[in-house]
């Protein structure tokens, strides 16, 4: 008579699986990144990540209209500007490329599309680090905050439904929540990045943003080996005003995830990053992967881990599959 119990009786054929699948992955858990250079007069391949290009500002609206009709989550926008200085002042000018971009997508897709932009001074300085620099070439916390504050009211006034500060700035929500509700803008949402690692992963967007980086981020980005730490990071953005908080990258700290997203009452957010994505693509081309089942099977594995939502550059093409 043995076995009695027979697990596989639940995974006999399509429907069943379907049935009793404990997670799922919909277009709405996903959001696009995107990138939007000045000066380009068509998009620009990102050769390290093959299929993801620099959008001029008219291939974005394209892309933006093609994400809304899609169902997709949301778009999450980054500006590679065409000049940078010491204090990344095109981030908060209303004519910069972030800017001007936030308000071409929101005129193209209205409410029907959340649109997001990440509120960081890196891609808009000289040296690529995340906030200005001290005498001594340190990143100066205190100094940053209140360019954040002014960043994020420019891009709420430029369109943005969520402000996303990815820096790492100790203080950094507070200071963007007074900023933005000093200046109106109570109901624009913050989606802190609140567990960012010094990661390896984030290689091909060094490229895709034309990173200045000199040196690396490890005084004020995670540590890898830490995991705790995420948590505390989560709670303090959260004290602080946070709507949603975010682990990054996602594979490679799922356990992470998991210890966020049990502890933080709001939604939670995973990105798989441009390593994650160049991994894939590059063992797919070389017919080692599937490539429509990895990348559906890495996306459920975010969800599964706790990720409410889920950044990654496949979002608009993986929505085709979802129902397959």
């Amino acid at each position: 008579m043995f076995p009695t119990d027979r697990p596989r009786r639940l995974r006999a054929n399509p429907g069943i699986r379907r049935l009793v699948a404990e997670t799922d992955v919909r277009p709405r858990h996903l959001i696009l990144p995107v990138f939007v250079a000045e000066g380009l007069d068509a998009p620009k391949p990102i050769t390290s990540m093959p299929g993801v290009v620099q959008h001029t500002r008219e291939s974005l609206r394209k892309a933006a209209a093609e994400a809304a009709a899609a169902g997709v989550g949301g778009i999450m926008l980054f500006g590679v500007p065409a000049r940078r200085d010491a204090v990344g002042s095109g981030a908060t000018d209303p004519q910069g490329i972030l800017n001007v971009a936030l308000a071409d997508v929101r005129a193209e897709v209205g409410d029907a599309l959340p649109v997001m932009a990440d509120t960081c001074l890196d891609e808009f300085t000289d040296h690529g680090h995340c906030g200005v620099l001290d005498a001594h070439g340190a990143v100066d916390n205190d100094a940053t905050l209140p360019i954040y504050g002014e960043m994020a009211v420019a891009q709420a006034r430029a369109g943005a439904h969520v402000v996303a500060p990815s820096g790492m700035m100790d203080g950094q929500v507070g200071v963007i929540r007074a900023a933005l509700d000093e200046a109106g803008f109570r109901d624009t949402a913050i989606l802190a990045y609140s567990a960012k690692y010094a990661s390896a992963f984030y290689g091909p967007f060094r490229e895709a943003v034309d990173s200045q980086l000199q040196g690396d981020r490890r005084t004020y980005q995670q540590d890898p080996a830490n995991a705790r730490e995420a948590a505390r990071e989560a709670a303090l953005d959260l004290d602080e005003g946070a709507d949603m908080v975010m682990v990054k990258p996602a594979m490679a700290y799922l356990d992470v995830l998991r210890r966020v997203a049990d502890s933080a009452d709001v939604p939670v957010a995973a990105y798989q990053v441009s390593g994650e994505y160049a991994m894939i693509s590059a063992a797919v081309e070389r017919g080692w992967l599937d490539r429509e089942r990895t990348i559906l099977e890495s996306l459920t594995g975010i969800r599964r881990a706790g990720a409410d939502l889920v950044l990654t550059y496949w979002a608009t093409e993986a929505t085709a599959w979802l129902d397959r």
